[in-house]
């Protein structure tokens, strides 16, 4: 049984996902940095300062005016915060745009060395005769 989950382990596909995982979980971190960090502020200069992560309806329970969305859930206050999922839903846009660059590029790579190694010289077959002719010759030897 151990021998079987050492095989199991040693497949490359096995080993290639979880290096993937971990690529993936590295690759969430730069994305989140990347939105929280570098775009809200830009799309928040255009909005004239507006954080949508703070953009909360107060459901039922009373809260300060101009709160934020942390102080209104300490206080008890059921809030439909749409601000926090139009950010998820930004921050998957941005992950699922350069996901497709990336995969895109590595395509084009990909189809570049195909290219290079359909143009590449085949190796040319070594002088003498072919297996067939081989055979064809040991078959009229023994019909004399």
């Amino acid at each position: 049984m151990l021998q079987e989950f050492k095989d199991f382990i040693a497949k490359g596909n096995v080993m290639d996902m979880a290096v993937g995982i971990i690529v993936g979980a590295a690759f969430t971190a730069i994305v989140k940095s990347m939105v929280g960090d570098l775009i809200n502020p830009i799309v928040g200069l255009f909005l004239g300062g507006v954080d949508f992560t703070n953009l909360y309806v107060v459901l039922s329970g009373s809260v300060a005016e101009g709160a934020s969305l942390e102080a209104a859930r300490e206080a008890g206050a059921a809030v439909f915060a749409y601000g926090a999922f139009v950010m998820a839903v930004i921050n998957f846009l941005i992950i699922a745009f350069v996901v497709f660059m990336l995969v895109r590029y590595v395509n084009k790579v990909k189809e570049a060395a195909q290219k290079q190694e359909e143009e590449a010289p085949a190796e040319e077959a070594p002088a003498g005769p072919s297996e067939l002719d081989v055979l064809l010759e040991i078959r009229d030897a023994l019909k004399k």
